[in-house]
């Protein structure tokens, strides 16, 4: 490895390998470290549509499509007495699909493409340890292999932490990682072969099975599996494990009192172990700081039941090499960079927990214990400054004041359109979702995202001067 370069980026998930691929592309000097071995297992299947630009960036596009994954055109929901479709046709788009990927297989390749465009991967590789100059990290000492392999030091002028749920920076030097009071549920999922299909449902879809406990997802993937999971509390769920000798107990257990599931599943076998994961609803407090961002799940996570994950992880990825391409450049300083990304992401990132509560207080069922307790508390309201947020991506609120008193049940109603209950589609009105700003008038503090000749950000200063 060498001893120093222009970035370094920590771990080669997808916001690490958009980072580093789009950083490489623009003729910087990026080193990516990678702990694990590629291919390595992941969760997170299910992609949104939003993710196919940065792939095109990328140029990373006809790799996924030409590898094969299942095509993914819409999501399917039954919530509780209701039941509709999303269809990605809806949305107007040329493109109106997605994939359901199997991780080992996508990652590997945005890995490999990154490498491709320029940047050095080193996988089999650990950061020990992270040397500071003041705040500012300016070196990374690393070990390849568990075993006293080889070690050595790099330093680096900007820093990316993708290292994903384990959270180098946050977990470790900041210790600024905070979870939600809401959301701290368990997901428990393994892999079937033979599973039924919902016939109602676009091509490829997710199934978002609601259950009075909780709710299970259903994902076909192009190997011929199916990844089925269940999402609860954690309390209930570690009740139902210590009872039934073990997770792969509770999760029978909540299969079994599904009928819609238990319906897909008759001739189904199950191909895999359980797993779990828990308390992954997590954010930092900054997702900047002097020389460095965070990007992906190493900046924040939310509950599964959007599929949020690997847009958050590609999106903040194109952000970060924007941001740092640009101060490289002396384009802009690094301040305004890192502002622009801190808004940016923290937005992306509030827009979605927005939803998602939304969503879950949409419910309708009988037993709405699980859904209740889903719900943010006015704590995580004013923690993360929900209300502000609602302002920055929510269009058509003219009177400002009124709404930035507003309660957040009002907050609620207006982003759903229902007058006490959110509505049967918590997704009918997300066409009110403002844009980025990818142009001066939607620009942040006078910066704005741009995608030619180079990616990186403008002033909206400079660009009148240019029109002059």
């Amino acid at each position: 490895m060498a001893t120093a370069t222009q970035v370094l980026v920590i771990g080669g998930g997808p916001a690490g390998s958009t980072a580093a691929g789009l950083l490489a592309r623009q003729g910087f000097d990026v080193t990516v470290i990678e702990r694990d071995t590629f291919p390595r297992y992941h969760i997170g299947e299910s992609i949104l549509p939003s993710c196919l630009p940065i792939l095109e960036l990328l140029g990373a596009r006809q790799k996924i499509e030409a590898h094969g994954f299942q095509v993914k055109r819409g999501t399917y929901f039954e919530w509780g007495p209701d039941e509709w479709q999303m269809n990605f046709n809806d949305l107007g788009d040329t493109t109106p699909y997605a994939w359901q990927v199997v991780r080992s297989e996508f990652d590997e390749l945005l890995l490999d493409h990154a490498a491709e465009l320029g940047a050095t991967v080193h996988q089999g590789v650990t950061v020990r340890e992270i040397e500071f100059d003041g705040d500012r990290p300016v070196a990374a000492r690393w070990a390849a292999g568990e075993n006293g392999g080889e070690s050595g030091r790099i330093t680096f002028d900007y820093l990316v932490d993708a290292s994903g749920r384990r959270g180098v920076m946050a977990n470790r030097y900041l210790k600024n990682r905070r979870h939600h009071d809401a959301f701290k549920n368990v997901a428990a999922w393994t892999y079937w072969r033979n599973v039924g299909s919902v016939e109602k449902s676009p091509e490829g879809s997710t199934a978002v099975i609601s259950v009075p406990n909780g709710w299970f997802w259903v994902i076909p993937l192009h190997d011929g599996t199916t990844s089925v999971g269940f999402v609860c509390t954690k309390t209930a769920f570690d009740a139902r494990r210590e009872e039934l000798g073990g997770p792969a107990g509770a999760y029978a257990e909540a299969v079994a009192a599904c009928p819609s599931l238990t319906e897909l599943l008759a001739d189904a076998e199950q191909v895999g172990e359980v797993r779990v994961e828990q308390d992954y609803s997590y954010t930092s407090e900054a997702f900047t700081g002097p020389g460095y961002v965070l990007s992906g799940d190493a900046a924040c996570f939310l509950d599964p039941l959007l599929s949020t994950g690997v847009h958050l992880a590609t999106y903040s990825g194109m952000v970060a090499a924007a941001s740092i391409g640009s101060v490289l450049r002396e384009e802009v300083t690094e301040d305004e960079a890192f502002g622009f990304y801190q808004q940016v992401y923290r937005r992306a990132y509030e827009r979605m927990l927005l939803l998602v509560s939304v969503f879950y207080q949409s419910y309708r069922g009988r037993d709405y214990h699980f859904f209740h307790a889903q719900q943010l508390s006015s704590q995580e309201v004013d923690q993360l400054n929900l209300h502000l947020a609602f302002l920055r991506i929510i269009s058509g609120i003219e009177d400002m004041e009124d709404a930035k008193g507003a309660a957040y049940d009002k907050v609620l109603q207006d982003l759903s359109g229902g007058e006490g209950e959110v509505g049967k589609n918590p997704f009918e009105n997300l066409g009110k979702l403002r844009q980025e700003p990818l142009s001066a008038d939607d620009a942040i503090d006078g910066v704005y995202l741009s995608f030619g000749p180079t990616l990186g950000l403008r002033r909206t200063a400079d660009a009148a001067l240019e029109q002059k």
